[in-house]
């Protein structure tokens, strides 16, 4: 989630399977649920500017990713990317755009927004069918039609509430959107290409870290355990979850996945009502109300198609 990852290619992922096995299952049930949570932390670093918590994800997420990467014994694949100006360039592409959609997400959760996240979140697969048609000529069916016109319903009912676009929603789904589409066409697997990325974002990230400390104005050991404890805390609830879902999407079946991406955007719903206090208008509910139906629709073929292979 931003934080939810993109639906790999199985011939992207190394020891991918086509069916799907019970610690798969539990890997990506965990990622998830960790992902669901992840408002609540990020409520905690509402004080801190976004870009700043942003640098930190990216610092303190390099040692854990680089560590993953040995371990896997995937170090080869690592320092192919970085000696390929190509994986270079699409690295520094998503690298950008995982940025922004992260900025945009803390940004949501702190200032009061994390309604706008969820339904950002729940857009996302609808979206992921549009640029299949639009970019890759993929064939859309009716039922998936239907579910982004009222898709695209929904977001004419949220404009019109608020006299304006549903700028968070709509800017966390096309920066994730364009982010999966390219990620999926990288030659590279999911917890390479995710250290890659941060990799390439350390220096600047270092750099901002280290202009905040020579004005005075970070909040990294400036005395505050609390905060060090929580910016810190960024690398594992940044890369832990990515690395667990990685394990758990090469043990699955991609339906499987499409049906539980949507764990993490329910449980940010259900926070940011019964846990964050935001309100919650009937114009609100009747704009969810058809992203759920859309998305029971674009999830139904994909339900018929797995009973029918059971059968």
């Amino acid at each position: 989630m931003s934080d939810t990852p993109a639906l790999p290619r199985p011939d992207a992922v190394p020891g991918a399977t086509t069916g799907d096995s019970l610690s798969g299952f539990l890997y990506a049930l965990t990622a998830y649920l960790m992902w669901g949570f992840l408002p609540i932390y990020m409520k905690a670093l509402a004080h801190i500017p976004p870009v700043e918590v942003i640098a930190h994800r990216v610092v303190w997420s390099v040692p854990i990713a680089v560590a993953v990467i040995a371990w896997l014994g995937r170090t080869a694949d690592l320092k192919a990317a970085l000696q390929s100006p190509r994986m270079l360039a699409m690295g520094a592409l998503t690298a950008a755009l995982i940025s922004v959609n992260w900025g945009i997400y803390v940004w949501a959760i702190g200032s009061g927004h994390a309604l706008d996240a969820a339904l950002g979140y729940y857009i996302n697969p609808l979206f992921s069918i549009f640029l299949g048609a639009v970019l890759l000529g993929e064939r859309m069916g009716r039922m998936q039609g239907a579910a982004i016109a009222l898709a695209v319903v929904a977001v004419g009912i949220l404009t019109w509430e608020a006299g304006r676009l549903p700028v968070v929603a709509l800017g966390l789904t096309l920066t994730w959107g364009v982010y999966a589409y390219l990620k999926r066409r990288l030659p590279i697997g999911p917890n390479q290409g995710f250290t890659l990325e941060v990799l390439i974002l350390l220096i600047p990230a270092l750099g901002y870290i280290g202009w905040l400390q020579a004005q005075g104005t970070g909040h990294f050991l400036q005395g505050v355990a609390w905060d060090n404890a929580l910016l810190l805390g960024c690398g594992i609830v940044t890369a832990v979850p990515l690395m667990i879902y990685a394990n758990g999407a090469k043990r699955l079946t991609l339906s499987t996945i499409a049906i539980m991406q949507y764990i993490a955007p329910t449980m940010i719903f259900l926070t940011a009502v019964f846990v964050f206090g935001e309100p919650f208008s009937g114009v609100k509910l009747a704009a969810f109300s058809l992203i759920w139906a859309a998305l029971v629709i674009y999830s139904l073929p994909i339900l018929m198609a797995r009973f029918s292979r059971a059968g």
